[in-house]
């Protein structure tokens, strides 16, 4: 195989079991992040194809990097590289709301498309467009579904309830509960600001003695959530779980999403965290020999 997968030093261990699963070296990618905020990045010799592994937290520090390690990558022997950020940032603002604002997806999307070959997600945060095709033209952009390895997650001993919190998180929720025969209950919301949401549910009472699962896509500051585990709590659920696929939250908020009611968050590892404890290399690895990345032309 012509290819090996390169990590920086805070994704080493999911990458690692990214390139266990595919059956290919690893290596690190050095970096240093001078006193002015300028980052230097060093990679070792690259084979003819190189994964570069990226979430993209806490993005516009690793935008830039990964575009230095790319191009560090190509003059260093690869032929081809192929991001796979398990977390893509940016891609929620598809249009501009008002007057003057910059469409990030759009802008991201594009400079990806220019600076790899291909770019491997999970779960982007997508509202009006079908595809990362539409906003990454001219490259091999891949999005999966998580929904796989969170249902494999979820223990349907004692016949849960499957929440999400509002529209956006149907998809998600449904794709869990229908080959697990579960039970849904779908939240409407109201956003009023960054931090202010507000939430209501029809037939609460399905929940009444029965463990609820709040299903999403990403956690940020978890206010959605705290709102409909209190509504939870309130109907009489005997407890309150969450998994979803990227958790953001910082110890602070984590530490108020657990005083709302929730007892336990579970998230994919595509953002390192307390939560991450459901591996994502199996599924990034079966798309990567699907596309037919790690092969020579």
């Amino acid at each position: 195989m012509a290819g090996a997968v390169f990590a920086f030093a805070e994704e080493y261990a999911p990458a690692a079991r990214l390139a266990g699963a595919l059956g290919c070296d690893i290596s690190s990618i050095s970096l240093h992040r001078f006193p002015d905020g300028e980052s230097l990045v060093q990679v070792a010799r690259a084979p003819s194809i190189a994964l570069l592994y990226r979430s993209l937290d806490d993005p516009n520090a690793k935008l830039v990097e990964i575009l230095l390690a790319a191009s560090a990558l190509r003059d260093n022997g690869a032929a081809r590289v192929v991001l796979v950020a398990p977390y893509l940032a940016y891609m929620r603002q598809d249009m501009a709301f008002e007057p003057g604002q910059a469409v990030s997806q759009r802008v991201i999307g594009a400079l990806l498309a220019q600076h790899f070959d291909g770019v491997l997600t999970v779960d982007p945060h997508l509202h009006r467009i079908a595809s990362l095709d539409e906003v990454m033209s001219g490259t091999d952009a891949v999005s999966l579904s998580a929904a796989p390895v969170l249902s494999q997650a979820i223990d349907r001993a004692d016949n849960p309830v499957l929440v999400g919190p509002d529209a956006e998180s149907r998809q998600w929720v449904e794709a869990i509960a229908q080959p697990m025969g579960l039970d849904v209950l779908l939240g409407e919301k109201q956003r009023h600001g960054d931090r202010d949401v507000s939430i209501a549910f029809e037939g609460l009472g399905a929940v009444t003695g029965r463990r609820a699962i709040l299903v999403d896509d990403v956690i940020s500051s978890g206010r959605t959530l705290q709102c409909a585990a209190r509504l939870l709590r309130e109907a009489g659920a005997a407890g309150v779980d969450a998994i979803v696929t990227h958790c953001l939250s910082n110890n602070a908020e984590l530490a108020e999403l657990a005083a709302s009611g929730i007892d336990r968050i579970r998230s994919t590892d595509s953002v390192q965290g307390p939560t991450a404890t459901i591996p994502l290399a199996g599924l990034l690895a079966g798309a990567i020999l699907d596309q037919g990345w790690l092969e020579n032309e």
